[in-house]
């Protein structure tokens, strides 16, 4: 697998506020046999990367992916009107748990995991050749060889925190039969969002607010102007004449914001081969995060999170746009590997010298990994 997989999922007309655009992704059937829930925590927890090595983080929720087939309402699931009580946040052992089908039927089968939104694909970004040199050259330092890229960190922006986007996802208009939605933020792709079932969809709707999204994305948010929005247009209308043909002409432009649409804005996004690693199976559905092969020359390229059934198409989806800084870092980064960390050879690859190489690396923060 190389590509994202958007089968049985159908682009509607997209949705303007401001600068951002919102394009819903319809299924005409939900993916039979699993469903995505929302876990509330909306406090501190540690995350335990390794033994002996963890971070202590702020965590808004959960989702729990649910491939029993039982129906059943989410789990954590409070009837107030009040603001949900979130639930207790314990050590979490790795990215993705698994569960028991039922809560508190130990030994039985596992047909629940647990896993938190976009962590899974910015730590497969941030573990990115994270050993660092593998051979010990003069040029490392020896923090370099002994600990590699530790301690690595990106920064990100919560989506409360990108202009427009709570007035847009407040007063957007949810589709039947609505699982997924592309936003797009200065005609930018920014996310996109996938979940098996329409029901999935409405209950995690709001918590792209609290998705993570990159500088790029916010500074669009903060200085891009308002888009235009793409009407419909029926020609002069002569052709017109009765119900079926205003229906006809209605389905034509639906086809053509489509194509143009898959071809041109998300071009990026379903064009872009991508290197999978698969991190957990659930029966028929496979989970993955994805990194994207880090060109400086093509534009946006995307991190993410995929759930997949049997045939490779796509049931849930969660992306995060690099921004450039971040692309750059991703492309050194391979570049010395692909080396062997040798400067020289690095240099001659990319078309430079070894001096430049070095103030790449400085200029891209990994300065005390040489000496």
């Amino acid at each position: 697998m190389t590509g994202l997989d958007f089968t049985r999922l159908t682009v509607c007309p997209a949705q303007v506020w401001g600068g951002v655009r919102l394009v819903p992704l319809v299924r005409e059937e939900p993916v039979p046999g699993l469903r995505l829930h929302r876990e509330v925590y909306d406090r501190f927890g540690e995350v335990l990367v390794s033994p002996g090595i963890g971070y202590v983080s702020y965590i808004p929720h959960g989702l729990v992916a649910d491939w029993s087939g039982e129906q059943s309402a989410s789990y954590g699931t409070q009837l107030d009107t009040a603001r949900p009580t979130g639930m207790a946040v314990v050590r979490h052992h790795r990215m993705v748990k698994r569960r028991p089908s039922k809560k508190g039927q130990q030994g039985g089968a596992v047909t629940r995991c647990r896993f938190l939104p976009l962590h899974l694909a910015m730590e497969g970004y941030l573990a990115l050749h994270f050993g660092g040199p593998a051979i010990a050259w003069n040029q490392w330092s020896q923090e370099a060889l002994r600990q590699g890229l530790s301690p690595r960190s990106e920064a990100a922006y919560l989506g409360l925190d990108v202009p427009g986007l709570a007035d847009a996802l407040r007063v957007f208009e949810i589709h039947p039969g609505q699982c997924g939605l592309l936003v797009y933020v200065a005609d930018a792709l920014a996310a996109a969002f996938v979940v098996p079932h329409p029901d999935d969809y409405r209950a995690l709707h709001p918590t792209l607010l609290q998705d993570m999204y990159g500088e790029l994305i916010h500074q669009y948010g903060h200085f891009g102007a308002p888009v235009p929005d793409f009407e419909a247009r029926l020609g002069d209308g002569r052709h017109i004449g009765t119900l079926a043909d205003l229906r006809a002409a209605a389905r034509a432009q639906e086809l053509a914001w489509r194509e143009s649409h898959d071809s041109v804005m998300a071009r990026e996004l379903l064009g872009t081969s991508y290197s999978f690693e698969r991190v957990y199976r659930m029966a028929s559905f496979d989970m993955y995060r994805f990194l994207p092969p880090f060109r400086l020359d093509s534009g946006g390229q995307h991190i993410g999170e995929l759930i997949t059934d049997h045939k490779g198409r796509t049931a849930y989806l969660k992306t995060f746009r690099l921004a450039p800084a971040q692309i750059r870092r991703g492309h050194l980064l391979n570049s010395l590997a692909d080396n062997d960390w040798h400067l020289r050879r690095t240099a001659e690859q990319l078309g430079t010298t070894p001096e430049e190489i070095v103030r790449r690396i400085r200029a891209a923060g990994f300065g005390a990994l040489l000496k």
